[in-house]
């Protein structure tokens, strides 16, 4: 039986935020989808957004869209990142020390997925885990020092595919050079993400260090461009289909999980967001079922190893 929503019937709105006047959020991924919503809806409630974007243009035309839609006095800026290329998180990590004081929220928005066929990093790793996981990992990484010091919050939007494939991270093969699967790489992917939220929290609570919170969510089934981007052509096709159908909710509605992580009170870090519809595709946010295999403790400390062997960055808390 399904958990009664905590927020009510119609599940966490954005009409619970507040004025976010004084709070600055920086989230990647805003030229469409979800991230495009969200930074939209937290600048429409006053706050100062810095958009991390891979293409410099697009984040100018999306700045402008903002001020067209909302007024030409909002707070919005962006640095670019390609989250893909460590040279390039570091890159921007530097210029977000540089330029911003406060860290409310990092929301880690931006992913690839269902790549057809297998491509290697600039690193060295599989695209997929490259964008999804490690990039991710080492922004986190070089960007605590701040958030500690804001008192602020990680959120990072998953994906209910952490629950397909093999459930687990192919240590062993963590390039999938003997079998590599699209749908499989993206599954490990965002399980990987997913599971160093966990693995974070467990380490600031060993810590005492409990003023920085870790939030993991995921924006069920959204219209977003997501598959369109780095999809094969029947991937493609098949999601656009979907697209038209009742199963699929709107990109502003995927966003509502993000926003929530990122600025409600009181809420429990523990657990995992989003839509609470069947399959978890659209409906009230709020709790999800998170499977045991997204918290396998042994898994996630390995994992947070090979994480900072591989990006050769120390991530202490």
């Amino acid at each position: 039986m399904r958990k009664s929503n905590q927020f009510g019937k119609q599940g966490w709105t954005p009409e619970r935020i507040g004025n976010l006047k004084g709070k600055t959020y920086l989230i990647t991924g805003t030229t469409s989808g979800t991230g495009f919503e969200a930074a939209k809806i937290l600048l429409s409630k006053g706050a100062k957004v810095v958009m991390l974007n891979r293409n410099p243009k697009k984040s100018e035309d999306v700045i402008r869209t903002y001020k067209n839609e909302l007024s030409s006095k909002i707070d919005a800026s962006c640095i670019t990142i390609d989250l893909g290329k460590l040279t390039s998180v570091r890159k921007a990590a530097m210029e977000v020390l540089d330029k911003v004081s406060d860290i409310d929220a990092l929301i880690l928005n931006a992913a690839i997925a269902q790549v057809p066929k297998q491509v290697i990093s600039e690193d060295g790793f599989e695209s997929q885990m490259a964008t999804n996981h490690y990039g991710n990992f080492l922004l986190q990484a070089l960007l605590f020092p701040l958030i500690e010091k804001s008192q602020g919050r990680i959120v990072t939007v998953g994906s209910m595919g952490y629950n397909l494939g093999i459930k687990t991270i192919q240590f062993d093969d963590l390039n999938w050079d003997k079998n590599y699967n699209p749908n499989g790489v993206y599954s490990q992917s965002k399980l990987a993400q997913i599971m160093t939220v966990y693995e974070l929290q467990d380490r600031l609570k060993k810590a005492g260090k409990t003023t920085v919170k870790a939030y993991a969510c995921h924006p069920g089934a959204s219209r977003t461009s997501l598959i369109k981007k780095s999809g094969g052509l029947m991937t493609r096709f098949i999601w656009q289909l979907m697209k038209l159908s009742p199963l699929v909710q709107s990109a502003e509605r995927g966003s509502y999980p993000e926003l929530m992580c990122a600025t409600e009170e009181n809420l429990d870090q523990k657990k995992f967001y989003g839509p609470t519809g069947r399959g978890y595709f659209k409906g009230p946010v709020g709790e999800c079922k998170l499977e045991p295999h997204a918290k396998d403790k042994l898994v996630m400390e390995r994992l947070w190893k090979v994480s900072k062997e591989a990006t050769k960055q120390k991530f202490e808390v």
